[in-house]
């Protein structure tokens, strides 16, 4: 039977996630990427440069952090190997933890919805404004429950499958390479300046790697919340990411209800189309859209031991 590095690991995040006691002791590996990138940027992202220069820094910059997370999670790994015999799953499992986010999704988004069911609007403002871009101080109970709902699909793929996905094909390389880059994606993988040029590698290559993985999140997503098919194939393309919007979709429909549209950004709104043609977002819709969240980890669980065991 193969090693059971990544069901391991995911049982570690569900149980630990990544505590506050940890956080302050030792800093959070993506924080270390996130320095790294913020030096580069400083110094690679000049004003004065052309945007052929800026996108050729940028794609510097893609290249160090691959070399760096990469290099490092292949050092680390065979170093694990050589050292722990036949306990080094276990090790890599511990090595691999921290890249998963079930626990810490939860525990963000889940807050959202106490908020709502008590009727204390503005906690649950401030709530979903920590997990989200978007201007939170007007919106209402639909506002709050749909930014609250969107972010919980969206990030079971860049904050669970995407990595898991990495970590079953190319072990710690992958799975640190993978956060690597979708932390540059977070930081300066946007289209407005000064990221429009310097940003727009990391931006590529991280719609690359969650292509796979985006795809995979909507059929588990539809599978736990036992619907959705139409909705997510009919309408993942209305959103402006080419991965978003496949969770997002099979969230909405699984759900009976419109995600996306109109939002706020810096007090200006983006007329965004909907996904999905049911009601509106509330409390009732993100207590189900967390049942279906907790269901489709332990899909992920039962997959992952099946694909290991094959393995």
């Amino acid at each position: 039977m193969a090693e059971p590095v990544a069901l391991a690991a995911l049982v570690l995040d569900a149980g630990l996630g990544w505590p506050g006691w940890l956080y302050a002791r030792v800093e959070h590996p993506v924080g270390g990427f996130a320095r790294i990138i913020g030096a580069v940027e400083r110094r690679w992202n000049r004003e004065a440069w052309s945007g052929p220069k800026r996108r050729g820094a940028g794609i510097g910059l893609l290249l160090l952090l691959l070399g760096v997370a990469g290099g490092c999670g292949l050092a680390l790994e065979w170093a694990i190997r050589r050292w722990a015999g036949d306990m080094a799953w276990l090790w890599l499992a511990l090595a691999a933890w921290p890249a998963l986010a079930q626990r810490s999704l939860y525990v963000h988004v889940a807050p959202v919805a106490r908020a709502l069911a008590r009727g204390e609007l503005d906690a649950a403002r401030q709530a979903v404004g920590r997990i989200v871009g978007r201007d939170t101080d007007t919106l209402d109970e639909a506002g709050v429950a749909r930014a609250g709902i969107e972010s919980l699909a969206e990030s079971f793929c860049d904050g669970i499958v995407a990595p898991l996905f990495w970590l079953l094909l190319l072990g710690l390389p992958g799975i640190w390479a993978y956060k690597a880059v979708n932390t540059a994606d977070s930081m300066v993988g946007h289209k407005e300046a000064p990221f429009t040029d310097f940003g727009w590698a990391a931006a590529r290559f991280d719609d690359l790697l969650n292509w796979a993985p985006a795809r995979l999140a909507a059929l588990v997503l539809c599978i736990a919340g036992r619907g959705g098919w139409v909705v997510m194939w009919r309408d993942h393309g209305r959103h402006a990411s080419p991965n978003a919007g496949w969770p997002e979709a099979a969230m909405a429909g699984a759900l009976g209800i419109r995600l996306a549209g109109p939002i706020r950004y810096d007090g200006v709104l983006h007329d965004k189309p909907w996904i999905g043609t049911g009601g509106a977002a509330d409390v009732r819709a993100m207590r189900a859209a967390l049942r279906i969240y907790a269901w489709a980890c332990l899909m992920l669980w039962g997959l992952t031991a099946i694909g290991e065991a094959m393995g």
